[in-house]
């Protein structure tokens, strides 16, 4: 790099740290705050490493630049001496501040932000901007052309915060559209047609010319492409690329959910082309240099339905010392770094779990084949080898590359059924593995126990299980909650993940991590003041809180009335868990060190830890590869974490489709239920089965019911008469919305009127 070069790179680089908004970053973040293709970045380092030879900057112990302790040279000049005003022809504040003020001569202070739009049904909107609290308010007049998800720049109205309202604005300039295409039901009318988008928040029709309507037909689900935006008066435009099929076709509900979260159905020809490539069975060269651990009785132990295995366990125990194994599919040694199938695994991130599909991260050629930890075939794995003693303690490790054949398929059913003792059938076909699985529960009780000692919080919420017939039509629901075999399971796969993190923390080399962060402690505080006001004991305000206090809260509530909604709202206040390069411990789990490792099917960051292990193990993690994972591993946790939230709502929705579906045949029908939650607005009520459903305070005609928030219940004015948590109530379903996902409820009157659905009590199943 010539000296001319170096010193305009050298001096935009301490404008930007010398900026007072600036906080600490890595060179990666600084090399995407620069916009610098990857292969710039080896320039980017040499320009960092110079700057810390001559004292200017220094490293913190996270690996982060910033400007050297101590030395405070003129503040108007960069670090080659002359005045650097500007930078890469914007203002500083421009590069690292989302809020800006601009005065011209003559007029009044102007205040502008530039964040997300995020629209409402009924016009009006948010704007979302990068690390603010508080979003901006946009009345539906001042929300101009800008639809759901546009980056805008909004001109802040004067003096609200002063009044303790909500900031308010107008959106002067859409910087940049952040919906290209919608998926939405098609509406033709007699020369032309629109799309009614399913996402509410993007409230405006979609006109489509007939000659872009693909030949769709009212009632079909389509997705259409925006070719143009449209005014503040004028519908935007598209064109119809996809009809999915009419909107009562089995199965269509579902894919246009999937779809509206741009969810990839299908795998590129090249991908699936490089699938196919892929040997179906070992062979011997595969076994060079590996532990052969054929021999040994290893198990999966997985849900009936499950085809992509990747976890499998052995036990033995010696003396005072169990050795456990976890032996997770070698999913990198058949998925090259960079390869299409690399490139399409961290595109997609996970493999989504739906309520009448699998959308897998992996070309199931290989998910449910040569990677799949099939019984009786030979499969590379690695393997985490752990010695536990007797109080549940990691004495001695391993980690090695293995090969090994599973001797047994098991599921959590049939593991259930033996060690409960509930079917001798079952006890009967394993016999020879009986000893085994009962060894299992000994070493799931005593690492259950040692982490409940050391804290970790167990929110155990039963999940609900949908079951849909041929035609796509949700048929049972009912709770699906962990049992001892599903638990077994959790533990092993803690343990490992544990294990793995720990010993490549310790040797500082670069990794992905799981962490969860520590509670907000405003959130926090105003739920442990909830559970206060409730008797239970809780920490003091203003506290910082330790995992094991919300343990102990978590036991005190056990079995009581108001359990549901404090264990939901204790999980709610805290952060979510991410991927992070950074070790920095996970607080739901109290642990210092944690990782996926178990899932690499399944998981892009449990496939890329893989490929550091064996790098690892092979001896080949020099400094270039040092570098190689520095440089990416920042954008692998981000999509990674990306692409799980993204994953857990469109569950989360399609969970919520089919309830209202199975509701929908129901209206009329009586249940009892409890008070899951309160609101100003009315109770949330939720049936045995995890459906839940709002009575809205306008039905409760009786009396006129005031919030007490204090004590999360609503009370009557005149009656006295309160409704709070935990309640036993029966509701008759009065309404259940597809298009919203929701279900009203009503209060039923006790009485004659209702005996002939007392049948419906309990068991929506049984109301036809």
């Amino acid at each position: 790099m010539n000296t001319k070069l170096l010193k305009k790179r050298r001096k935009m680089l301490y404008d930007i740290i010398s900026c007072k908004e600036y906080e600490p970053m890595r060179a990666k973040e600084l090399a995407i705050l620069l916009e610098l293709p990857k292969g710039k970045r080896k320039e980017l380092h040499e320009v960092l490493d110079l700057m810390v030879e001559e004292g200017i900057l220094e490293i913190t112990k996270r690996g982060r630049y910033q400007k050297r302790s101590g030395k405070k040279p003129d503040s108007n000049r960069a670090a080659d001496g002359t005045t650097g005003k500007r930078m890469d022809g914007r203002r500083e504040a421009d590069a690292v501040c989302p809020v800006r003020k601009e005065t011209k001569k003559g007029e009044p202070e102007r205040e502008y932000a530039e964040g997300i739009f995020i629209g409402h049904p009924k016009g009006f909107g948010f704007v979302e901007v990068s690390g603010d609290t508080e979003d901006i308010f946009i009345p539906e007049s001042q929300v101009e052309n800008a639809v759901h998800m546009d980056r805008v720049r909004v001109l802040l109205s004067p003096g609200p915060e002063s009044h303790g309202r909500r900031r308010e604005g107008s959106i002067v300039k859409i910087l940049e559209h952040g919906t290209v295409q919608v998926v939405g039901t098609y509406q033709r009318n007699s020369h032309f047609g629109f799309v009614i988008a399913d996402n509410a928040k993007f409230s405006r029709d979609i006109f489509v010319p007939m000659e872009c309507s693909k030949g769709a037909v009212t009632g079909d689900k389509v997705v259409a492409v925006i070719t143009d935006y449209g005014t503040k008066n004028k519908s935007p435009e598209g064109k119809v690329v996809e009809i999915l099929g009419h909107f009562n076709e089995a199965g269509v509900d579902v894919l246009s959910i999937a779809k509206g979260y741009d969810l990839p159905m299908e795998f590129p020809e090249k991908v699936n082309n490089q699938a196919a490539k892929v040997k179906e069975y070992l062979i011997p060269g595969d076994f060079d240099s590996r532990m052969d651990l054929r021999e040994w009785t290893i198990v999966t132990i997985d849900g009936e339905d499950a085809k992509d295995l990747d976890d499998g366990v052995s036990l033995t125990k010696e003396g005072d010392i169990y050795h456990l194994g976890v032996h997770i599919a070698d999913v990198s040694n058949y998925v090259q770094y960079n390869s299409a199938l690399d490139r399409e695994a961290l595109k997609r991130g996970t493999s989504v779990y739906l309520v009448d599909r699998v959308i897998p991260m992996l070309p199931p050629r290989l998910s449910n084949g040569i990677c799949s930890l099939n019984q009786g075939e030979d499969r590379l794995a690695l393997s985490c080898l752990m010695d536990i003693d007797e109080t549940g303690q990691v004495v001695s490790h391993q980690i090695a590359e293995t090969v090994i054949r599973v001797s047994r398929r098991m599921t959590y059913t049939n593991v259930k059924r033996i060690l409960e003792q509930e079917d001798g059938s079952a006890a009967g076909e394993y016999e020879e593995l009986v000893p085994l699985f009962f060894l299992m529960k000994e070493v799931s009780d005593l690492l259950r126990k040692r982490r409940e000692k050391r804290g970790a919080i167990d929110f155990d919420f039963p999940e609900s299980k949908i079951l849909l017939n041929s035609q796509g039509r949700p048929v049972e629901i009912y709770p699906y909650e962990h049992n001892v075999a599903t638990k077994i399971i959790e533990d092993f796969m803690l343990i490992a993940n544990e294990t793995v993190a720990e010993e490549f923390c310790r040797a500082e080399i670069p990794f992905v991590y799981r962490v969860h962060e520590e509670p907000d402690e405003e959130k926090m505080e105003a739920v442990l003041q909830m559970i206060h006001n409730f008797g239970i004991p809780a920490v003091k305000s203003k506290q910082k809180i330790h995992p094991k206090e919300i343990q102990k809260i978590l036991k005190r509530i056990e079995g009581t009335p108001e359990e549901p909604l404090f264990s939901r709202l204790l999980l709610r206040s805290m952060k979510q868990a991410k991927y992070t390069p950074e070790c920095t411990g996970h607080f739901g789990l109290a642990a210092r060190y944690y990782c996926h490792f178990t899932s690499p099917i399944r998981r892009y960051p449990d496939l890329q830890i893989h490929r550091i292990i064996k790098e690892t193990l092979r001896g080949r993690m020099n400094e270039e590869k040092i570098r190689h994972y520095q440089d990416i591993l920042e954008d692998v946790s981000v999509q990674s974490s990306a692409m799980e939230r993204r994953a857990e709502e469109v569950e989360r929705e399609t969970d919520k489709l089919k309830k209202a579906e199975y509701m929908s045949s129901r209206i009329g029908c009586v249940f009892q239920g409890i008070i899951s939650g309160v609101t100003e607005w009315g109770i949330y009520v939720e049936l045995p089965n995890t459906v839940e459903g709002l009575v809205h305070v306008n039905t409760l005609r009786d009396d006129y019911y005031v919030f007490d928030k204090e004590h999360y219940r609503i009370v009557g004015e005149v009656t006295k008469k309160t409704y709070g948590l935990g309640q036993k109530v029966t509701v008759r379903v009065e309404d259940a919305d597809m298009i919203t996902k929701t279900i009203d409820f009503v209060l039923a009157k006790e009485g004659k009127e209702d005996e002939e659905n007392e049948q419906g009590i309990g068991q929506p199943s049984d109301c036809k």
